[in-house]
């Protein structure tokens, strides 16, 4: 038996309580075949429109904080003006290429922090994620 090849992806925003529109299901097969990747909106949109998908900017903006949101991906901001997508949401952290703007993952297990300041009062922490910023050579 064939099976389409949008099911999984139908599945798993259906099990996300995400409905899957025809938008939705482009992106998340896009990043779902990219495996384990850093993309900015803009690079995912511009797959979006080389594999023929007419989708805008910000749905394309609105989907991935929707995907954010249910724990598909994991947004690893960088600066106040880009974020990027993780499609890997295990715990682990970042080196942020400054003159490249390129992403690379750490081994959660690399990076060991010895305290963590109590939060503000009615809040709990989520989980640290760590970025160090490199250059090239």
């Amino acid at each position: 038996m064939v099976e389409r090849p949008y099911k999984e992806v139908v599945d798993t925003l259906k099990r996300c309580g995400l409905r899957p529109t025809r938008q939705r299901m482009a992106l998340a097969k896009l990043l779902r075949d990219a495996g384990d990747c850093h993309l900015t909106a803009e690079e995912l949109h511009a797959r979006a429109a080389a594999a023929g998908h007419r989708i805008s900017l910000a749905t394309v903006y609105n989907a991935l904080h929707q995907f954010t949101e249910a724990g598909l991906v994991r947004e690893i901001v960088v600066d106040s003006g880009c974020s990027y997508f993780d499609t890997n949401v295990s715990d682990h952290h970042h080196f942020f290429f400054e003159d490249r703007r390129e992403l690379k993952d750490i081994d959660h297990g690399d990076v060991v922090i010895s305290s963590v300041p109590e939060p503000p009062e009615g809040a709990c922490v989520e989980r640290v994620d760590v970025v160090i910023r490199v250059r090239s050579l």
